[in-house]
């Protein structure tokens, strides 16, 4: 099993528009859920410690195999979401490691 994180700071000049950016995080992954081969697992969360250097989302996902996370990569779902989201991200971080 593979176990895919990736954390994002979202635009919003205001606190509305930080959380309706959130919210469309949350919405366009959820999405996925049930349409991506070897996704075993798909959670998203949402900061509540409000500290300075805490990303304001997380997606948490566990995959199969690192054949079917190479494959999502790709995917033409995970694409739109990618598309759905661009120009709301200020920042971005992954982390995959192996899981037994």
């Amino acid at each position: 099993m593979i176990k895919h994180i990736v954390m994002w700071n979202v635009r919003g000049h205001t606190p509305e528009e930080k959380a309706q950016a959130i919210a469309q995080v949350q919405r366009s992954f959820e999405s996925l859920r049930g349409l991506i081969p070897g996704l075993l697992q798909l959670e998203i969360g949402v900061d509540t410690s409000r500290i300075d250097y805490a990303c304001d989302v997380v997606l948490y996902s566990e995959f199969d195999s690192q054949a079917s996370l190479d494959a999502y990569a790709s995917h033409p779902e995970h694409q739109r979401v990618k598309n759905e989201l661009e120009g709301l991200r200020i920042a971005r971080h992954q982390v995959d490691f192996p899981s037994h």
